[in-house]
């Protein structure tokens, strides 16, 4: 699942349902997270399971607004443990804001992610602990309506404030194609280390664009940017959400989001990115993909994961011990 293909193969229109015939685009290939094929679109799900992390409120705010919120979803303590491990990952001392500003050790081609505070470290075991968690699962369940699932290979952020203090606006963007038809059907997720508030800036996004989507492609020129919405008229839309250390927010791949800058005084914002999707055993080339990585402690080879040039996970850290939980939600083992 963590590759293009799967771009090409829904065969539903995620918003208006309609069965749509299925579309092959060797040529397009934009940098994603995750889609899947022949799933009911994700705001359209007809609970047949019982809800067991999100509330009846929850669930209507997820279909209605594109994102939902999971208080408190990781015990403090692998909190702790992820955030003394980020601060050893990128060299820096938290005590020492001197040392906060070292060059990034590889540029992104995904611009907009440039000194955004990413971090190339995707296997350690700190962070396998918090995808291996089972109120963490047990959300993703939530909103799949369905327990076979795996868990996405991704990293982490540490966002100093800024220097120099500039527009708080930052940036709005969708890492799924949107003129893609069908519409890509992906979840995303991030869990909060630090305090995200006003100040630490953080995530945004636009739940109106999601709603009115259709509605809003139909004045965009035909050749509008896919990955970035033009925001003219919608900033006033934006949503700043507020998050505290062991928040989860879960998020639709086509609802526009964004970083706004972190303007604090001497606070950080950290954060791991975490999400779900329908495991795909029968693809064994790419299950065996997802096991090489967790074993050799590597990344994902796409474009928007440039890697440590370092190889710190390799040189600094063992294969992360997995729960059975965590073999099913890595491929190791069959749901």
């Amino acid at each position: 699942m963590d590759n293009m293909s799967h771009l090409l193969g829904a065969s539903v229109d995620p918003f208006t349902g309609r069965r749509t015939k299925m579309r092959t685009m060797a040529a397009t290939r934009r940098d994603s997270h995750p889609t899947t094929r022949d799933a009911t679109p994700l705001h359209l799900i007809n609970k047949t399971l019982p809800l067991r992390v999100l509330s009846p409120e929850d669930w209507q705010h997820w279909v209605t607004k594109g994102y939902v919120i999971v208080r408190q979803v990781v015990p403090a303590a692998n909190v702790a443990r992820l955030v003394d491990t980020l601060w050893r990952f990128d060299d820096k001392d938290p005590a020492d804001s001197a040392t906060w500003y070292a060059p990034q050790r590889r540029d992104h081609i995904m611009k907009e992610l440039n000194g955004a505070g990413m971090l190339e470290i995707y296997n350690h075991q700190h962070l396998w602990d918090n995808r291996m968690e089972p109120r963490v699962y047990d959300a993703f369940v939530d909103i799949w309506d369905r327990t076979d699932l795996w868990v996405t290979i991704d990293r982490a952020n540490l966002n100093p404030p800024k220097r120099v203090r500039g527009s708080q606006d930052g940036f709005i963007h969708w890492d799924v194609d949107t003129s893609l038809r069908p519409l890509p059907i992906g979840v995303q997720g991030v869990l909060s280390l630090q305090k995200q508030d006003s100040e630490t800036g953080g995530f945004q996004c636009v739940p109106y664009l999601f709603e009115h989507f259709e509605e809003w492609v139909a004045t965009q020129p035909a050749d509008r940017d896919p990955m970035h919405p033009d925001m003219t008229g919608l900033r006033g839309e934006v949503v700043n959400v507020d998050l505290d250390p062991g928040d989860l927010m879960i998020f639709n791949s086509l609802l526009a989001h964004g970083v706004r800058p972190n303007h604090a005084d001497g606070r950080v914002r950290m954060a791991q990115y975490i999400s779900m999707h329908p495991a795909d055993w029968d693809d064994a080339a790419d299950r065996a993909e997802r096991v090489r990585l967790w074993r050799e402690r590597d990344h994902p080879k796409r474009e928007a994961f440039p890697g440590d040039p370092r190889e710190w996970e390799k040189h600094n850290a063992e294969t992360a011990g997995l729960t059975p939980l965590g073999e099913r939600l890595l491929g190791l083992t069959r749901w």
